[in-house]
């Protein structure tokens, strides 16, 4: 049941080559372990925010998982970061990520911001698109 780090992060690179992430994103996760934000299929990669950086700390440690990629969006309910993880649960990693009918539903742990008490683990459903992606309604 307990996963290593470098399991962990094994399996995130295999699922960012399955959503089919700009390569260089990918190159800069398992160089370097930088996260790629993602808003509207625009990506970039930056440890800039320092708040950002420790929440996705908070959460890796608290729930023993690897975070390799965050959508960011505004909603009605709030400032939402979706983080695209990989849990310690190895027997659960085949359900990580499902693709069906050009969608992909992908577990996460849903951060809002605006309302942390709306926060939790779920499934979502996203579309890639040249290297990008980004969460669908």
């Amino acid at each position: 049941m307990n996963t290593t780090k470098e399991q962990r992060k094994e399996k995130a690179i295999e699922l960012m080559k399955k959503l089919d992430i700009y390569k260089p994103y990918i190159k800069e996760f398992k160089k370097s372990g930088n996260i790629c934000i993602f808003e509207n299929f625009a990506g970039y990669c930056t440890w800039n925010d320092k708040k950002l950086f420790l929440k996705i700390k908070e959460i890796e440690s608290k729930y023993n998982c690897t975070i390799f990629t965050v959508i960011h969006k505004y909603t009605e309910l709030g400032e939402i970061f979706d983080f695209l993880l990989v849990n310690d649960y190895k027997n659960n990693w085949n359900h990580i990520l499902t693709t069906k009918d050009n969608f992909n539903y992908i577990f996460v742990y849903e951060w809002n911001k605006t309302n942390t008490n709306l926060s939790g683990f779920c499934t979502i459903t996203i579309v890639n698109s040249n290297g990008g992606i980004r969460r669908v309604e």
